[in-house]
């Protein structure tokens, strides 16, 4: 079997909790921190040391419910106080990570939400601030540590499944826009905030594409929201390999054709994992993760164990990588600034494609007769 990025993942990707775990500092308390952010490092038990909101009654309220001692209104305020070996991790909108990140000390471990600004551009600029400061920055692309995820990474690693040579994600759901007000109005949406999480999933399979082509559209009766359906197909020139994420977020006709999976095909077998949290969100439906092989395919397929789902336990894995690296015991960060700036690339590259419009239809017209 030829030698594949696949089957060297790197070590972050086992999820284990760091030998110290460091204190916290989060800045924004919004639904994400509520929901996932503060539950998954009180399961783990990270130390939480303090909250940053600028509607600080908002903040004490969730620092009541989580036993924490420190809420503050700004960020310079909570540095001041806070442990020299704090780590720090930005839950706040793209627009509001540079005075975030610059109001940090130099050479703090810094987690930032994903994803990393609302443009490539954007994104070359937080780069270039993490790198001025000595940040040890990583970005919370939560995705690639959900329990499922890691099994499978995990199995096609040890080539259960043989090459792979067909990856797919899809989501066909209703998702609920009133829930993340902060959307309306953008001008890009669908790609930059949710299928950045499947196009990072690929990079930390295969790497970096080759090419992109991409169709992302809006719902004719939401002009509230931009564009909230996209296919999106990424090339690999040297391999035999179809990657493709397809989204549909406006699927209201009822759960019975619902769909939220991504699945691997190999030459030996193939691997697939259903997403339950978009479906019914945010109550969410069952996770499942399921292999089937060619040499036993009158098995059928086969549940794979494995604990956790993607919201809290992904942002376990997340953190975690931030804390093990600075810490010194894994010896790459996969999810650093430097890296997820790739992913914005492939962002970029894909509403380029739909700008673009692909390549025109053309067709002959009939030759004159002689």
């Amino acid at each position: 079997m030829t030698d594949h990025p696949e089957l060297h993942p790197a070590e972050a990707y086992t999820v284990r909790l760091p030998d110290r775990p460091r204190p916290i500092v989060i800045i924004g308390t919004g639904g994400i921190v509520k929901d996932a952010h503060l539950p998954a490092y009180r399961k783990a038990g990270y130390p939480v040391w303090g909250l940053v909101n600028r509607t600080v009654a908002r903040a004490q309220a969730l620092a009541d419910e989580y036993g924490i001692e420190n809420v503050f209104g700004t960020v310079a305020e909570a540095v001041a106080q806070a442990p020299a070996d704090a780590v720090y991790d930005i839950a706040l909108m793209p627009e509001q990570y540079l005075d975030a990140l610059g109001a940090l000390p130099d050479g703090a471990p810094v987690l930032i939400q994903k994803p990393l600004g609302h443009t490539l551009e954007q994104g070359v600029e937080l780069r270039d601030l993490c790198r001025r400061k000595g940040l040890i920055a990583a970005v919370n692309t939560q995705l690639r540590f959900a329990p499922y995820v890691e099994q499978a990474r995990r199995l096609i690693a040890e080539g259960a499944i043989g090459e792979v040579y067909d990856m797919e994600v899809r989501v066909s759901v209703d998702t609920p826009w009133h829930l993340f007000p902060h959307v309306f109005g953008l001008e890009r949406l669908e790609i930059n905030m949710h299928s950045v999480h499947y196009l990072d999933l690929v990079r930390s399979f295969f790497g970096d594409p080759d090419s992109v082509s991409a169709v992302t559209v809006r719902h004719p009766a939401k002009d509230d929201v931009a564009n909230t359906r996209s296919t999106i197909l990424l090339r690999y020139r040297d391999r035999p390999l179809r990657v493709t994420v397809s989204t549909n977020h406006d699927h209201a006709f009822g759960p019975a054709h619902e769909e939220s999976f991504i699945k691997w095909e190999g030459t030996e077998g193939a691997i697939r994992a259903q997403m339950g949290l978009l479906l019914d969100y945010p109550e969410g439906g069952p996770d499942a993760l399921e292999i089937v092989r060619l040499a036993d395919k009158a098995a059928g397929w086969q549940a794979v164990p494995f604990e956790g789902s993607w919201f809290p336990d992904a942002f376990i894995g997340s953190m975690g990588a931030v804390q093990r690296f600075a810490e010194g015991s894994v010896p790459t960060l996969p999810t650093s600034v430097d890296d997820v700036l790739h992913t914005m690339a492939v962002v970029e590259a894909a509403y380029a494609s739909q700008e673009r419009e692909g390549v025109p239809v053309t067709v002959p017209e009939e030759a004159e007769a002689r």
